[in-house]
């Protein structure tokens, strides 16, 4: 402890700048993004376990699209679903699990919504593209002057870095990245492996709006923050990624072929009730069965995102 004499005052322009410098520290600018999930990407900060950290982050267009007007014959598609990060998590190391609670997320006023040719299910029946321009007010997005359609702010793009060869963050796989999972909002939390040193978390893509399936590209892409709490847990083994919200626990699988997806998502979840939960195999299949239901994130990457959802009521 220091003691002031009488004639002593605090440097209070000090005590701002230091106080700004932490605020700083835990809030990643969107300037700071990454086009590829990999053990290479230098971190842009470096953080404990239980940290509280804002993510702003960009479109998924970063930014591109103006207006319904302009057309995506310019857009540098290099620049597509950026993500923002990477964040270094002190004491992560390969074998553990990264936990990422979200807590809070924030969207621009304005968001962006298209289709077109070679782009989504339909991609192969329309000509040209078409852009809508979202304005999101009240808690709606505003599709139209008769259809407003209330928010289901979520993440789209969200993971660490992959073990092995890089992967675009706009690809799912093992390390998370673009899973187009609409639960993956606020008050759920996902469960990712640690592949790298620090697992180097990173996120963007954020939606105002989607369905599962995404089946036109996007949903409504919009700029943001998101607020999150990461952990690190040790010791412990899990089918990942999974997701936990209040009511569910879920599995989450990607792969170029639908059916595969589903294989690997179902699996997961039974091998995460029989070793996790005390049922025995047989039993994890049949409940499975009964309550768990099967449903389909995105299918317009070039590997689909399938998640399980089973109802915690019957988990301990």
């Amino acid at each position: 402890m220091v003691r002031l004499e009488s004639r002593e005052r605090p440097d209070l322009a000090a005590i701002k700048e230091a106080t700004e410098r932490i605020i700083h520290m835990l809030r990643v600018s969107k300037d700071n993004c990454i086009y590829i999930m990999s053990a290479e990407n230098k971190p842009v900060l470096y953080i404990d376990p239980g940290t509280e950290v804002i993510f702003e982050t960009w479109d998924a267009l970063h930014g591109q699209i103006a207006s319904a007007d302009g057309g995506i014959d310019s857009l540098n598609w290099n620049r597509v679903n950026p993500a923002t990060g990477p964040v270094y998590i002190n004491g992560a190391q390969e074998g553990d699990i990264l936990s990422v609670r979200i807590e809070k997320i924030d969207v621009a006023d304005t968001g962006i919504v298209l289709c077109g040719s070679d782009m989504g299910v339909m991609g192969d029946k329309l000509k040209g593209t078409a852009i809508k321009i979202v304005p999101i007010n009240n808690d709606t997005a505003v599709f139209s002057d008769n259809i407003s359609i209330p928010l289901n702010k979520m993440i789209g793009v969200i993971g660490v870095a992959p073990k092995g060869d890089a992967i675009p963050c706009g690809a799912p796989d093992l390390h998370g990245g673009n899973m187009d999972c609409k639960e993956i909002c606020e008050s759920a939390t996902l469960l990712l492996p640690v592949n790298v040193p620090g697992a180097l978390l990173a996120m963007g893509d954020l939606h105002a709006v989607m369905a599962d399936g995404e089946i036109g590209v996007t949903g409504v892409e919009v700029a943001g923050e998101v607020t999150v709490i990461v952990d690190v847990i040790k010791n412990k083994t899990l089918p990942l990624p999974m997701l936990i919200n209040d009511d569910y626990v879920m599995t989450l699988a990607s792969d170029a072929d639908l059916d595969i997806a589903v294989e690997m998502a179902v699996v997961n979840m039974v091998e995460y009730l029989s070793a996790e939960c005390g049922f025995s195999k047989n039993d994890a299949v049949m409940l499975t069965s009964l309550v768990a239901d099967v449903r389909i994130c995105q299918v317009v990457d070039p590997k689909k995102t399938v998640r399980v959802e089973f109802p915690r009521i019957y988990l301990q």
